[in-house]
């Protein structure tokens, strides 16, 4: 028998073999479950620690994660437990603050399945240069935008950053509260043409100023280059998982942004930032709890993070 014969026997067998199945599944009363697509799933949001402190010091009295969490291993073992294909690795301020090495040298070797976003200082005049300095040769793909040292975020020095950002095609992540909603509506009306991405949705948590930070982050809705990061549900819920008290806040703001303009991240590693509930559990409150729509579900994990941050693969 000739290859292509063989090979045609081969899959009338198999198909034949499926088909048998799925009637003696029907014929016991059982529906055989349709396979679903299989979907690029991506964590922007993960915080990465060296173990080496000595080639990277952090700062004085750092948030530290507990004893062998937050490193490069084990964001890997969480990743492929989790079925995770990519991850952006947010420079971790609270630890190294305004000192980008680790994850510049973290993100230039592994260009497989990782691309940074750094925090540089805005009052610092060589942080639009170094800015540029790492898109172009430390796969950095983002900023993250904290306000000066006065306090403001609409300042000179963030301005120049954001400028800088906007003309290297890369997205600027702002991790502020809702008192900076004014300066952040100015900023994203200077620059349209730069995404703006919401880290934790202005913090948006369970408790006494819940629905005022929701009416803010949803009125930043209306502006198109503003994106939601919907990484505020195991940090602001104050129940274990499921987390069922932030879901209705997570839904609106969904409808308000579209999926095209929400993405899903971890707060790895979860074990420091968002201790009652596991990795695994986060992207199973997005795959499964809170009902989404499978289109809805693929942008929001997936492909409106890989336009943001991978678009050059």
């Amino acid at each position: 028998m000739n290859k292509s014969r063989l090979q045609n026997r081969r899959t009338f067998l198999q198909s034949t073999a499926l088909c048998l199945s799925s009637v003696a599944l029907q014929h016991c009363g059982i529906q055989a479950e349709p396979q679903e697509s299989t979907s690029m799933v991506i964590d922007c949001h993960a915080h990465v620690y060296s173990p080496d402190e000595l080639a990277y010091p952090p700062i004085q009295n750092p948030n530290r994660p507990p004893r062998a969490k937050g490193t490069l291993e084990h964001l890997q073992h969480e990743i492929k437990s989790a079925g995770v294909d990519l991850v952006t690795a947010v420079q971790t301020s609270s630890f190294y603050r305004w000192d980008n090495h680790f994850v510049t040298d973290l993100c230039r070797a592994n260009p497989h399945f990782m691309t940074g976003i750094c925090t540089l200082d805005p009052d610092e005049s060589t942080s639009p240069a170094l800015l540029q300095k790492y898109v172009t040769h430390s796969n950095v793909r983002g900023l993250r935008s904290l306000s000066a040292s006065d306090g403001r975020l609409d300042h000179p020095g963030v301005n120049r950053l954001w400028e800088t950002a906007e003309t290297l095609g890369i997205a600027v992540n702002t991790l502020a509260n809702r008192d900076k909603r004014p300066e952040l509506e100015t900023l994203a009306r200077r620059f349209p043409k730069l995404p703006v991405v919401l880290d934790h949705c202005l913090n948006l948590r369970s408790g006494a100023h819940h629905e005022a930070t929701l009416r803010d982050v949803l009125a930043l809705a209306e502006l198109p280059n503003v994106y939601a990061k919907l990484t505020f549900i195991p940090t602001g819920t104050a129940e274990k998982y499921p987390c069922r008290d932030m879901h209705d806040s997570c839904h609106q703001v969904i409808n308000a942004y579209g999926a095209d303009r929400c993405v899903w991240g971890s707060h790895f590693p979860c074990e420091l930032w968002c201790p009652k509930i596991s990795y695994r559990e986060h992207l199973a409150i997005f795959q499964t709890e809170l009902g989404l729509d499978p289109v809805v579900k693929r942008k929001i994990l997936g492909e409106t993070a890989h336009r943001l941050w991978f678009a050059d693969r």
